[in-house]
């Protein structure tokens, strides 16, 4: 694998980590590499310090190799195959994002940075979790294809985001974890 694309990866990663955005087995970041190929982080990684020997290379195909990928691979690769901007895709459960969403249908940021960047979100529901993860993929992938966006917030579950740039993806979720901290401030 690429070391400079890993290394990118681990910073973002290490990012997300300090700020409660993804935890100890929580949480998933990987990177396209070619049109049939992306890397992501395998089940057992912790985000504090990715290195090569924490990511995995999978082919949409799944082979032998999907054993030790996060449970988040088929999301990111039905991602990858539906949307061809998608470069880099993550999937955090900033707190904040979480807390706010779950008493609140949209967010409508009231922050300078959010308003500029967006105006105002749907927020996704699953309705039950009891087979969210057999449906999760296609629901996921069609909703950017769908909506013509790069950041999916979903009622308990979290956000999933995709950007051609690693620093713009995490740039994304920042901008909405801080809004949602000053929404949930102005909700007291």
């Amino acid at each position: 694998m690429e070391q400079l694309l890993i290394k990118s990866l681990s910073k973002v990663a290490l990012a997300m980590f300090r700020k409660d955005f993804i935890g100890i087995f929580h949480g998933s970041v990987s990177a396209r590499v070619e049109l049939n190929k992306f890397v992501i982080n395998k089940k057992d990684a912790i985000f504090d310090n990715l290195e090569e020997e924490d990511m995995i290379q999978l082919n949409h195909n799944k082979d032998y190799r999907w054993k030790e990928a996060s449970m988040d691979a088929d999301i990111h690769s039905a991602i990858y195959q539906n949307v061809s901007d998608a470069k880099f895709i993550a999937y955090t459960m900033p707190p904040f994002t979480m807390s706010y969403t779950l008493e609140n249908d949209y967010v409508v940021p009231k922050d300078y940075f959010g308003v500029q960047r967006y105006k105002n979100l749907k927020v996704f529901d699953p309705k039950t979790f009891d087979d969210w993860y057999e449906r999760a993929d296609v629901e996921i992938s069609r909703f950017f294809s769908e909506h013509n966006i790069d950041i999916m917030i979903i009622r308990g579950y979290g956000i999933y985001a995709h950007a051609r740039e690693i620093t713009e993806l995490a740039k994304k979720l920042a901008i909405i974890e801080n809004s949602c901290r000053i929404l949930l401030r102005g909700e007291k």
